[in-house]
């Protein structure tokens, strides 16, 4: 064999394998950035199939490796440790093995026997596994040029040593080397290196993207959840189509409900008026169908007026629970075209506000709930506590008609009020009142044998609660407290203003409770009783239904030693109740008493020595 004939020059080798490096980096690349392939990589959850695709994508880049170099005494001047040393680093384990044995496979196969085939596969396969397992070892430097390149030169090293161990004859195995050794070496280990850089700043172009998205969606959301709050109405669907045409930036944005388009903002308001029918065929197919539609061209749209300026649409269901209730359509004109993002994006606001428009329907319920429970509230106290209040008021009548007189206008005010407590929010003034009418009464009843204390620090008076929270409180102290001791006690209320909440602890010198009834109390599972506790066990519920756990009633008691309960409700009022405004209708009957400090009617007890009341 004549050497020299068959050997190329060294420099010239360098040149060659630099072309078909750039041919091959360009080609493997575009490759990468196409779906599905663009969001797989190491630490990525692929299905087997995609690992598979991916093992064999890079395997095949490895064959190709093969065939960009010239024949050089009967061997390759090749690429293949490129692609393999890449598939390792890119994919883990799995791939850089799977590659490896593909290119390699292929080297040993189309030179059966050959002078260097078996050196060269088991070279090929060796820098597969040991880039795969480098990446597991290091996952978070897996995509770094700087392990590529030392993998490349290393790993080509080993090459070239296993061709001078395997191939024979030595000296052609040497002369081999000489020739294929520095551009193989070099060229590998730069192709590596190039290549998982720019995978990386694929990837990080992705995720960049993603994170636009991302922010993109939030903002939208941000700014569209107050106005669908309250459901998918013209002035809510005007709101949000609004705001998602000048976040994104398209041409229109529509909202439809069942048959009408709710709101329609951007090119062609002209003739898509909100409150008329549809106007488009696209939009019945897709509220009809639930599928969401990314339609290219203006004739499927389907709009009636031939300039309609609208070229493309984008049209996703709106869902409540199972059934359609509208859908969003976005628009794109001929300057303002649209792209797989936006329908992406469309998708993820529809079940966003698909999901607000179901969360309407449980805010609706909680407050239903919550009413409901009030309303439970008052028909435990009402019935008896009315009946006892008329029979001491008759009582009074030849006695002391003056006191009783008195005594019905507390127990007016306190029935008035009663009624009107699931309205909505009340301030701590009017809560005092319901309690101040209702101690006047109480003490009417039991003369001497019932004191109360009520200390409300300055400023408490306007803070905001959902009604009947603390005159159940107080009412459980008298009936389960003080009654059922001979000498009777006192009951104070306490309200102070401390790290941003409204602290109210009601506490008397009673029977006190047992460990498990404060355990009844306080469960959200225990049955309710007629006789014990439900007052407070009902404020328990509504405090933590309205405000979490952490508002829940603190209990301290012990048989013989009284009660003491406190609760904390925070600065803004819950959505579940809305603020209700003045008092006129509350005082309706009473205009005529005179107010007290803070415009308050100030209750009346029959005997003033016998109910002792702090300011």
């Amino acid at each position: 064999m004549n050497l020299d004939i068959l050997t190329p020059e060294v420099p010239g080798l360098f040149v060659h394998l630099s072309q078909r490096f750039g041919l091959l980096l360009a080609g493997g690349f575009a490759i990468m950035t196409l779906a599905p392939f663009e969001r797989m990589g190491l630490g990525q959850k692929r299905p087997a199939w995609a690992t598979a695709a991916v093992t064999v994508l890079f395997g095949v880049f490895g064959i190709l490796g093969t065939y960009t170099g010239n024949a050089v005494f009967h061997s390759y001047a090749n690429l293949r440790a490129m692609g393999v040393i890449t598939a390792g680093l890119f994919g883990g384990p799995v791939v850089g093995i799977g590659a490896g044995l593909i290119a390699g496979g292929h080297r040993y196969l189309i030179d059966v026997g050959g002078f260097s085939a078996l050196p060269c596969a088991l070279a090929t396969f060796l820098e597969g596994a040991a880039a795969g397992l480098i990446a597991r070892r290091y996952p978070g430097q897996a995509l770094d040029w700087g392990w590529a390149m030392a993998l490349g030169l290393v790993g080509e090293s080993v090459h070239m040593g296993l061709v001078l161990a395997l191939s024979r004859p030595f000296d052609e195995a040497l002369e081999l080397v000489k020739v294929i050794g520095a551009p193989m070496i070099v060229i590998n280990a730069m192709g590596a290196a190039i290549f998982t850089r720019a995978l990386k700043l694929q990837r990080s172009l992705r995720e960049r993207q993603d994170s636009t998205e991302a922010r993109r969606i939030l903002s939208i959301a941000s700014q569209t959840v107050p106005h669908l709050r309250g459901g998918l109405t013209p002035e809510s669907a005007q709101a949000t189509a609004a705001i998602i045409r000048q976040e994104t930036g398209v041409a229109a944005v529509a909202i439809t409900g069942d048959s009408t388009i709710l709101a329609h903002v951007g090119a062609g308001q002209d003739h898509h008026l909100a409150g008329e029918p549809w106007r488009t065929r696209a939009t019945r197919l897709s509220y009809e169908s639930g599928a969401a539609l990314f339609l290219r061209d203006q004739e499927s749209i389907g709009c009636a007026l031939p300039d309609c300026p609208l070229r493309e649409a984008i049209i996703v269901p709106l869902r409540k629970g199972a059934a359609i209730r509208g859908c969003l359509k976005i628009y794109g004109t001929k300057a303002r075209p649209l792209d797989q993002p936006l329908f992406e994006l469309a998708k993820g606001l529809a079940d966003l506000f698909s999901t607000q428009l179901e969360l309407e329907d449980i805010g609706i319920k909680n407050q239903l709930l919550a009413h409901a429970e009030i309303s439970r509230l008052q028909a435990q106290i009402n019935p008896h506590f009315l009946f006892n209040s008329l029979n001491t008021i008759a009582s009074f009548c030849r006695t002391a008609p003056g006191q009783a007189r008195e005594l019905l206008l507390d127990l007016a005010r306190y029935m008035r009020r009663n009624l009107d407590s699931s309205r909505g929010l009340i301030r701590l003034s009017e809560e005092m009142e319901q309690v101040r009418s209702y101690l006047a009464i109480e003490q009417a009843r039991f003369g001497d044998r019932i004191v109360s204390e009520i200390d409300l620090e300055p400023g408490c008076e306007d803070w905001l609660l959902p009604p009947l929270l603390i005159q159940p409180l107080v009412e459980n102290s008298v009936r389960h407290g003080l009654q059922g001791r001979p000498e009777g006690g006192r009951v104070t209320v306490t309200a102070r203003r401390r790290d941003g909440h409204l602290w109210v602890e009601v506490a008397d010198e009673g029977l006190g409770m047992s460990p498990e009834t404060r355990a009844r109390i306080l469960s959200p599972d225990a049955a309710g009783s007629l006789t014990e506790g439900v007052g407070a066990r009902n404020t328990n519920q509504r405090l933590v239904q309205l405000f979490g756990h952490d508002y829940a009633l603190r209990i301290e008691s012990a048989p013989g030693e009284g009660t003491r309960i406190v609760f904390r409700a925070p600065p803004a009022a819950p959505p579940a109740f809305p603020v209700r405004p003045g008092r006129d209708a509350l005082n309706a009957g009473v205009a005529a008493e005179p107010a007290g400090p803070a415009g308050l009617t100030p209750s009346r007890p029959a005997n003033p020595a016998d109910l002792s009341t702090a300011p």
